[in-house]
């Protein structure tokens, strides 16, 4: 656990999945990614879904859902998806109830971050509904409408159940643009990705933590060029990266990671020819 003023940040795992390191690492040649992300015998490297709950003194936030359990047998064997638990189950894990999860903070809508948003009632009904029916879900709303006319590139990675049953069921909030959602708490968009992605940063007095997302989806991508073939604008990434990864180096942010396998948090410094990585931080 880390306290940032009135704040009790927590982390809360929801499983591992395993995607392409070429895809995961772009340009980056596989003799330099390798060695800190090897890859398996179907050059999948471990990736961890790893969510962010924030509790505060009126509101609890839970940070993105995971992968969910809409995935088919053979999907699961594809992305290597494993210990994978439900949301609200994770969350219980953590030692919190699923009802007082106020608000649940969409980073985007790519299945592996909002695959948990939805659930079936029981294994009968294939109808979805909201996994935590007492929050708000928020999300960006250029997000939200590209999610459901995606470029032909990134349409493999949005599922209409994990989002439309929020829409349909009056659970979605539509965030437009940069937003202070609570005392401290604040939204940011970033586009390079996918367009409205939200970073997620919690500030009290000099402390500061920012949830990265899949701007910096490991601690290897800390590094200005690693940056993922799934972006859909590269070039735009890398000047969203050198914006909020100097305000981390040069303010002394914390980086909360969403997929890095081992790393949950870090700070980070500027070296002689980019940003490097620094001491760890226990949440």
């Amino acid at each position: 656990m880390l306290n940032i003023g009135p704040y009790k940040l927590h982390t809360v795992t929801a499983g591992h999945l395993g995607l392409d390191g070429g895809a995961m690492l772009g340009i980056v040649p596989r003799p330099l990614w390798e060695k800190t992300n090897p890859p398996d015998d179907r050059n999948r490297i471990d990736l961890a879904m790893r969510l962010l709950l924030i509790e505060g003194p009126d509101r609890t936030f839970l940070v993105d859902t995971g992968i969910g359990d809409k995935f088919s047998e053979k999907l699961n064997g594809i992305y290597n998806v494993r210990d994978a638990p439900l949301p609200d189950e994770a969350v219980r894990r953590a030692g919190f109830d699923p009802t007082q999860i106020t608000d649940v903070i969409l980073t985007h809508l790519h299945f592996d971050h909002a695959g948990g948003a939805t659930g079936s009632s029981s294994s009968e009904d294939s109808k979805r509904t909201a996994m935590f029916p007492n929050a708000r879900y928020l999300v960006q709303r250029r997000q939200f409408e590209w999610a459901r006319e995606p470029s032909v590139k990134d349409a493999g990675s949005f599922r209409p159940d994990d989002f439309m049953p929020l829409y349909e069921g009056d659970h979605l909030t539509l965030i437009e643009e940069r937003a202070e959602i609570a005392d401290g708490i604040e939204l940011l968009p970033v586009d390079g990705h996918t367009p409205g992605m939200q970073l997620v940063k919690v500030t009290a007095g000099t402390q500061t933590l920012l949830y990265v997302a899949d701007l910096v989806p490991t601690t290897s991508h800390i590094r200005t060029p690693w940056i993922m073939a799934y972006d859909n604008e590269p070039l735009r990434t890398t000047a969203e990266k050198q914006e909020w990864l100097g305000h981390a180096a040069d303010e002394d942010w914390i980086l909360f990671f969403e997929h890095d396998p081992t790393t949950a948090a870090c700070r980070i410094r500027r070296g002689k020819r980019d940003f490097e990585r620094g001491e760890d931080v226990a949440i």
